[in-house]
């Protein structure tokens, strides 16, 4: 936990108790020392002048209202979101005694590390009490025994149970063996925890009394401000200064990093193993002692009072983008006990706190969501183009990897910050032009507001919440200007989510996220009261914001849905997985005006976080994601982007997968191989208006008995096909290109394509790019034009299907067009560089022959345009 010498601005909480039952987080930071928050910008993405920050939450309470950030877990207020289940029992018979071993020496090595440098926090606040205690008695006392008291209640206390425990824990590392017992450690150190009770009860009076003696005695402000913390022994730094009121929060902090080890060990730690019962304990103990903070704290620190001295709590806020005068505008949405309100920062001149402006407010006893056969159709808002999209993540990647590049050189931290902040108005802008899903919500007194959302997971949770609330007995009313204005200027102080959900707002250190494929298999679902006809589906944070990636075949009439489904999914820095249940809908009266869909119920919906720890492994993690009583069982493993590259060619001549194209055309005595033709013309003949067709995940046992099918060249292929989802036959068409021994597009000519995209001269692009197509081999360039006309086919139908043109070359670009291993190797380290740097480019080779007037094998080879570059 990096110790941090600048002023803490308004923290981000998120509930402790929702975390610690988590199984899926490791190693948590609950606070961000930097994150890019709103408090530069204004609703529509203007810059606005920076004021000093509103004063720090006085309150060490963690939210439990769910957040629309993706790095964060989002959880129900009544728990019916919940994360994957714990204590994580079920996990621990399986553990393997050596890898259990070597993970739980991992989970306290970085544990001890930390635990190190916050008993060095500890010291720093102490060292200044000796000397304000010796003046304390002078005639001239810098502080008064009882202010001293106050400002470091406890903290002796807390700094020697914990020397004690680091002290006690600290060999057993050291000597680590399987033979190391040390539950007993931590369910003493559990067992204390009644001391940070104590201190947390103090808290706001504590920090309260250190500001009120730092505005009187200057002598007292120059100590608070720059208080000087050891560095960890291994470190370069020798000291690092700190603000005592960041101290002063250390504790809080740790309570949550110690109860979510506990989760760390135990899920590493057999049955059967003489800490498991103790570690068990530890954490009940500290579960208790969590859920305990929250329930007092929570009502104090979430109220508003009114003028006429009623009560109103904060439930969830979080960043909308709404459509305002046929224009998006991002908004924070405040859901109050009995009202709803819609606000933006104001624009604020230098020097001034900010504040929010209210848009518009509805009581929630006059809040109603109309249906979707009701709900008039969306004003004219023009989407923004699939491209103009893609341009904005191919800058964020390109600033991302410069501003990598400026660290490793040591860059001034000016440029970086420059870069930073550039990153930083794409990812804004991303994030207001990238939702479509409606949410459209209606005052019975009058007007109708509509949001845009990325996923269907937010409309639901925002949907749930509301509805929870209006069970209660509401009365309508009206807010006068004076109550508006309080209940307004309340909402700055209140707010829960102080960042845009984008992905720079993590710490440095934080993980980036996962580049590659994510093997998911669908088993199963129980707790359904009444038989329906139910479907998942499957959801991964990209950019930011949520994108659906793959869906069940509907299992009909069914209490117990067994689906046994496998989904491969392309994750480009994903953090989160999300499953949603929903109950399919067959009557077409039910037809949303706003986007032409029928609307499917959804029963249930969770979210995990994408721990590289966990699914990294070459084996299958199962795991169960419970919902509303819904409980669906999943299992996942990874493959990184690197191990994608790799191609096996087939050691077997017979079949088509990993079979040169060129000896499948020549043994079948076609131009473009019979697997190809066939997968096309069925998409053609009932996929084409399929919503999400090639993006869309197949199940991966379907598509695997297709290629079975394909490669025996089984006389029953076409009865197959027919009989098929489309979605397996679509990706059986996209693992054959992925599973050719090279590209379509060849090894030899990669880099020449990534030159000659580059070229910025229209008619240079033009002679290189027909050239390359040319120098193809004949099989390869006739499959290509082949696929290349049947994709502007399926383009055609966008206002159907919903993919564009710019879709499918983000679908295929980087199936057809890949580095070889070695040209991969040679220029890039990391998995995210590979994404940013070669992904983009292929996207744009393919998508400038789609949107290229139609190219004729017979033109192009009659056509004999000088070009000198030899390739």
């Amino acid at each position: 936990m990096a110790a941090g010498g600048r002023r803490r601005r308004p923290l981000r909480y998120q509930s402790l108790a929702a975390l610690v039952e988590d199984s899926q987080w490791p190693f948590l930071f609950l606070v961000s020392d930097f994150s890019y928050g709103t408090d530069d910008y204004d609703g529509e993405g203007n810059e606005e002048q920076k004021g000093p920050p509103e004063g720090s939450e006085t309150m060490p309470y963690i939210d439990e209202s769910p957040t629309m950030s993706p790095q964060l877990s989002a959880r129900g207020q009544g728990g019916g979101d919940s994360i994957s289940p714990t204590p994580p029992e079920g996990l621990a018979p399986g553990v393997e005694a050596g890898k259990g071993l070597e993970m739980r020496k991992l989970v306290l090595s970085g544990f001890l590390a930390s635990e190190e440098i916050y008993i060095n926090q500890l010291e720093a606040l102490l060292l200044p009490m000796k000397p304000l205690k010796a003046t304390a008695t002078t005639s001239q006392p810098v502080l008064t025994i009882q202010q001293i008291e106050t400002i470091f209640y406890k903290i002796q206390d807390i700094y020697e149970i914990h020397k004690e425990f680091y002290d006690n824990l600290c060999p057993k590392v050291q000597q680590w063996d399987s033979q190391v017992t040390m539950g007993h450690l931590f369910q003493k150190l559990a067992s204390q925890l009644g001391v940070y009770k104590a201190f947390v009860d103090n808290y706001k009076v504590a920090l309260e009394t250190a500001e009120k003696c730092s505005q009187s005695n200057n002598q007292f402000q120059k100590i608070s401000e720059e208080l000087k913390v050891k560095g960890p022994k291994d470190s370069k730094d020798s000291h690092t200064s700190v603000t005592m009121e960041a101290l002063l929060y250390k504790p809080i902090d740790r309570v949550t990093r110690s109860t979510l080890v506990l989760h760390d060990l135990l899920k590493h730690t057999p049955v059967d193993h003489p800490d498991y019962p103790l570690l068990q304990d530890a954490l009940r103990i500290s579960q208790n002692f969590l859920s305990s903070i929250n329930e007092d704290i929570d009502p104090r620190r979430t109220a508003v009072t009114t003028p006429k001295g009623e009560t109103r709590q904060l439930v969830k806020d979080g960043f909308l983008v709404e459509v305002s005068e046929s224009s998006r505008k991002l908004r924070h949405v405040f859901l109050f006990t009995d009202v709803l309100l819609c606000a933006k920062l104001k624009k604020t001149s230098a020097g001034k706190h900010q504040q929010y402006d209210c848009k518009w407010y509805i009581p929630l006893a006059d809040l109603v969501f109309p249906s979707p056969e009701e709900s008039e159709a969306s004003p004219q808002v023009h989407p923004f183009p699939d491209h103009e999209l893609e341009d904005m993540k191919m800058k964020i990647s390109a600033l991302k990897s410069e501003i990598q590049k400026e660290k490793a050189n040591k860059g001034q931290s000016r440029a970086i910050e420059r870069l930073k902040k550039k990153m930083f108005e794409n990812e804004f802008l991303l994030l207001l032009n990238s939702p479509t899903i409606p949410f459209r919500i209606h005052n019975r007194n009058g007007k109708s507001y509509l949001f845009l959302l990325s996923s269907d997971y937010e409309r639901s949770e925002w949907r749930e919440a509301i509805q929870k609330l209006q069970k209660k007995d509401l009365q309508a009313f009206v807010l006068s200007s004076v109550e508006l204005q309080v209940l307004t200027g309340s909402c700055f102080k209140l707010r829960t989510v102080h960042n845009i959900p984008v992905t720079s707002n993590k710490d440095d250190d934080e993980s980036p996220g996962l580049y590659g494929f994510l093997h998911v298999i669908v088993h199963s679902a129980k707790g359904f009261k009444q038989s329906a006809n139910l479907y998942c589906t499957l959801e991964v944070d990209s950019f930011g914001y949520f994108v659906s990636k793959a869906k069940t075949r509907v299992f009909r009439d069914t209490t117990e849905p067994k689906w046994d489904e496998e989904f491969e999914i392309e994750l480009e820095g994903s953090q989160s997985l999300r499953i949603l249940c929903y109950e399919k809908c067959y009557d077409k009266t039910k037809v949303n005006k706003d986007n032409n869909e029928i609307v499917d119920k959804i029963m249930g919906k969770g979210q995990i976080q994408l721990d590289p720890q966990t699914v990294e492994t070459k084996n299958w993690h199962t795991d169960v994601i419970e919902m509303n009583g819904i409980k669906v069982e999943f299992s996942m493993k990874f493959t990184s982007r690197d191990m994608s590259l790799k191609r096996t060619p087939s050691k077997k001549q017979t079949g088509v997968f990993g079979v040169k194209i060129s000896v499948v055309t020549k043994r079948e005595r076609s131009k473009v191989p019979y697997i190809v033709r066939q997968c096309v013309e069925e998409v053609e003949k009932r996929g084409i208006e399929e919503v999400g067709i090639y993006r869309i995940s197949g199940v991966a046992t379907d598509i695997q008995a297709l290629k079975a099918v394909f490669d025996a060249n089984n006389k029953d292929i076409l009865l197959m096909l027919s009989d098929m989802d489309i979605n397996a036959i679509a990706g059986t068409l996209k693992l054959y290109f992925r599973e050719l021994p090279e590209p379509l597009l060849t090894d030899r000519l990669y880099p020449a394509f990534m030159e000659g995209i580059a070229l910025s001269d229209p008619a240079a692009k033009e002679n290189c790019m027909m050239h390359l197509l040319r120098t193809l081999p004949d099989p390869n360039l006739i499959t290509f034009l082949f696929l290349l006309e049947h994709l502007k086919r399926v383009a055609e139908k966008e206002p159907i299907n919903k993919m564009s043109l710019h879709n499918l070359a983000t679908v295929f670009g980087p199936t057809l067009l890949r580095p070889s291993e070695v040209e991969s190797k040679a220029h890039l380290t990391s998995a995210a560089d590979i994404w940013s740097h070669d992904v983009m480019a292929q996207v744009q080779v393919l998508l400038y022959y789609l949107q290229h007037p139609p190219i004729s094998f017979a033109e192009l080879k009659r056509n004999t345009l000088y070009f000198s570059t030899d390739v």
